[in-house]
């Protein structure tokens, strides 16, 4: 087992909390001594990125994320994988009497009890034999131990958490895994992991792994393509907060990837991410993707393909685009074309979605341009409500599109289609059945009520003469709203409506009865619409937001 108490350039330290790696061991011009260049993992510990007064020393992944520490005794190098799962799961017998004092955590020290064979409770537990999930995050976990010792001790654990530790390679990742010949689920959130030196090492350290978590390790794609390639059983992936602008491989290194045939969901949450057609062509190898999640990136736009069946994500069922730039729908026309199986989408949070167009029932309008849609931004789409988006869709290109028919079905891809399944709008007009499916009809005006945090309100109560009678109400806010829409998506359409913080928790709804009662409203009631639960046109909702 190598020594963990010597400075080294690439290895793991923990300094007061602070982790980060060693990219210089040696002196700095103007000083005495031994300094160790370090770039932090908190790039807000840092001073500069191994540049200084003019002569760089190393460099940094991240800008400004490096500084320089003299060796102390502060330091930790970390500790090898064994002795941290010892430390946390096995407490040694204290050989006691028969009966201990026990205080209740959650009493503060106030309460007391007395509690009968904890050393049994204890040999218990610590039978690491026995041991499937295993949880060593910020253990300071820097190398894997002498050779089978893990395997004897704990050969049955199937997943493992290796987040926020020492490790500076994958090479000691992968001798770890070596020893887990069951191990299906691995996270090492929050390390900085050098790519294997050989694929000796790596070959058949996860063969049965099938879910991977690496956000927040500084991953490239190319590295993580290097990696996964030795995980022929993997399904699911994470490489969130890991900076990625682009999903590049190196032109000469490009030959050495193959396909992976079982991956079904990544997650690229929170990078930097911004070119959709550039994702989608790295993404090709990935034959099964089924789920991709992109929220909190920078994708500005959706180009348009030039052949649908050769989409490299064709096969996908759910999208989540969340908190990006999107701006045009002629991006959500498109995106049919990219992803014709779309199931579930999610984009709350783009310019898109946030009301700017005429109307303004930007729910509506995504639901009718993507027929396949069953789930938008995790609320339901029941058959009601897409048939009354549709129709909205069609009065909605009447009153705003182009006049002209080819211009129409240029402009708005499903023109065609929804005008043979329901006719054409000016044909709705001449026949008073088919009128009543109009925009006009079929929106419903409610008045909003907003009420302080502090009001206290009593449901099934006449607001006249009860304790609500001295309720401090805004002034009305009407919201046009389809009555199929469900409570879930009525909330969303309230947040946004009335830009409530990023904090609000959640909303409590009120109907206000003919006789002024008040009757309290499911807060999220995916099962059944508004018309379901009594509101009409006209209809008077009380609002109170519930914070952190």
């Amino acid at each position: 087992m190598e020594s963990l108490h010597s400075p080294q350039v690439g290895r793991r330290i923990n300094y007061a909390g602070y982790l980060g790696t060693i990219r210089y061991v040696g002196p700095v011009d103007g000083t005495q001594g031994v300094w160790l260049g370090v770039e932090w993992d908190d790039a807000h510990r840092g001073k500069h990125d191994g540049l200084k007064n003019g002569k760089r020393y190393f460099t940094c992944l991240v800008p400004n994320a490096g500084s320089f520490i003299r060796t102390t005794a502060q330091i930790s190098y970390g500790t090898s994988f064994l002795t941290a799962l010892t430390e946390k799961y096995i407490e040694n017998p204290r050989n006691s009497s028969s009966v201990e004092k026990v205080i209740l955590g959650s009493s503060n020290g106030a309460i007391e009890v007395e509690a009968v064979g904890l050393d049994k409770i204890r040999a218990k537990l610590s039978r690491l034999d026995t041991l499937r999930e295993a949880s060593l995050d910020s253990r300071n976990v820097a190398t894997a131990g002498s050779s089978g010792d893990i395997r004897r001790t704990c050969p049955d654990i199937r997943g493992l958490d290796l987040s926020k530790n020492l490790l500076p390679s994958w090479d000691v990742v992968a001798l770890i895994a070596t020893e887990l010949g069951h191990l299906e689920r691995l996270a090492l959130n929050q390390n900085r992991m050098t790519l294997p030196r050989s694929a000796a090492i790596i070959a058949d350290a996860f063969r049965q792994l099938r879910e991977l978590q690496l956000n927040d390790t500084m991953t490239t794609w190319y590295e993580l393509r290097v990696v996964i390639r030795y995980m022929p059983e993997l399904q699911h992936v994470e490489v969130g907060y890991n900076r990625l602008r682009a999903l590049e491989i190196p032109n000469q290194l490009s030959k050495d990837l193959f396909e992976h045939p079982n991956i079904r969901s990544i997650n690229f949450d929170s990078n930097e991410l911004h070119c959709w057609a550039e994702i989608c062509e790295a993404l090709r190898p990935i034959t099964a993707l089924d789920r991709l999640l992109l929220s909190s990136n920078q994708v500005g736009r959706i180009e348009p393909i030039a052949d649908a069946t050769k989409s490299p994500v064709r096969n996908l069922n759910h999208l989540a685009l969340s908190f990006n730039a999107l701006a045009e729908w002629t991006d959500i026309d498109h995106l049919v074309h990219w992803c014709p199986h779309l199931e579930s989408l999610k984009l709350t949070g783009n310019p898109l979605m946030e009301g700017t167009q005429p109307g303004k029932n930007t729910r509506q309008l995504t639901i009718a341009r993507i027929a396949t849609l069953q789930t938008l931004d995790a609320a339901g789409i029941s058959s009601r409500e897409r048939t009354d988006s549709e129709l909205y869709y069609l009065s909605y290109i009447t009153k705003h599109g182009p006049s002209d028919e080819s211009a129409r079905c240029l402009e708005h891809p499903r023109w065609k289609e929804l005008c043979e399944k329901y006719g054409k709008p000016d044909e709705q007009a001449s026949s008073s059945k088919n009128k009543r499916d109009t925009l006009g009809n079929r929106l419903l005006r409610i008045n909003i009520f907003r009420c302080s945090r502090s009001t206290s309100i009593h449901s099934s109560t006449n607001a006249k003469t009860g304790p609500n009678s001295d309720l401090n109400l805004s002034e009305p806010t009407a919201l046009r709203v389809l009555p199929s829409m469900s409570m879930r998506a009525f909330h969303l359409k309230v947040a946004k409506s009335f830009k409530l913080p990023k904090g609000t928790q959640a909303l409590k709804v009120w109907l206000k009865m003919p006789d002024d009662a008040l009757i309290e409203l499911p807060s999220e009631d995916d099962t059944h619409d508004l018309s379901w639960w009594g509101i009409e046109d006209g209809s008077g909702v009380i609002l109170k937001e519930i914070h952190d």
